[in-house]
């Protein structure tokens, strides 16, 4: 449960990509109103509308505005309707990805041309179109976050495509701290650890890779709600105004670790027929089955609700 206060008092921002309360934006647009903030919320079609319009009620918001990344012309209205209802805001929250799914599985060298430029759009472009609109209505001290994953930093199976438009969407974050620095706003992204999120869920075997992060991580611990949302706030806040252009890891330590601890190894192969291992390495019988620890961890849809 978010901690109520009054940090984000006075402060107003714009929240895209919730897809339901399960999403990592609605974590941080909790934390943000539990703190004072006052919130418009989008939505990408009807569907999306009707799971974001009560959660959007239950923080007292009654912008919630229809948007799609792909239109100009939407967000064109989008901020023009906050311009007219606020005049001015002071943060926004990019958590907006799509991959087609079925592109999430074997290998990245079979990336279709049309699939590579759209998530290209979507998850990377889509936070610069949506900055540019957003910039002139910010007030100085204005904040910006989006959301990445590890795939960006390092090759995660089945994560592919994703994988290499979360590198351009950081690459972005330092440019447009650059860009937008001298006008106050600062530009960050915060790196979740896998989570039980819809976006989450369309990468192959994400089951598999919450458990490994669970396991092979410092803290042992998977990654809550509150977390994210915790660390969206301090980003968003006056807490850290001299932070810009960083990428916050929030992943119970897991982007430390080059190799795991051997405890932590042999607790995987006991739990996947360690016996059958050991014999094959050691030259005695068959070689053992291919123990499926493939990894991946991001959203994959148009709202990056792992993310």
């Amino acid at each position: 449960m978010s901690a109520t206060g009054t940090l984000m008092q006075g402060k107003r921002g714009l929240v895209m990509g919730v897809a339901n309360d399960h999403s990592i934006a609605w974590g941080i647009a909790k934390a943000c109103a539990a703190q004072g903030a006052d919130l418009a919320f989008t939505y990408q079609g009807e569907a999306f509308g009707r799971r974001v319009t009560p959660l959007a009620e239950s923080v007292g918001s009654k912008l919630v505005l229809p948007a799609d990344v792909e239109d100009e012309t939407s967000l064109d209205a989008v901020f023009k309707s906050l311009e007219d209802a606020w005049g001015s805001f002071d943060f926004l929250v990019h958590a907006i990805a799509y991959s087609d799914k079925s592109e999430l599985k074997g290998r990245y060298l079979d990336t279709t041309r049309a699939n590579f430029a759209r998530t290209m759009d979507i998850s990377c472009f889509s936070f610069v179109d949506i900055a540019r609109r957003a910039a002139p209505l910010m007030r100085p001290g204005g904040s910006m976050v989006t959301l990445t994953y590890a795939g960006a930093e390092r090759v995660m199976p089945n994560y592919n495509v994703m994988g290499v438009a979360k590198a351009a969407l950081e690459a972005s974050v330092r440019y447009m701290a650059v860009d937008l620095g001298r006008d106050g706003i600062r530009v960050n992204a915060i790196s979740a650890g896998p989570m039980r999120t819809l976006a989450g869920s369309a990468i192959a075997d994400a089951k598999t890779v919450f458990n490994w992060n669970l396991t092979h991580a410092p803290l042992k611990q998977a990654i809550e709600l509150d977390d994210v949302g915790g660390a969206g706030l301090y980003l968003l806040s006056d807490l850290s105004r001299s932070v810009t252009g960083e990428v916050h890891h929030v992943d119970a330590g897991y982007n430390v670790i080059g190799m795991p601890q051997a405890r932590d190894l042999d607790k995987d192969l006991v739990g996947k027929g360690y016996a059958k291992v050991a014999k094959s390495r050691n030259g005695k019988g068959k070689p053992a089955a291919d123990n499926d620890t493939r990894a991946a961890a991001a959203p994959a849809s148009a709202s990056d609700a792992a993310e």
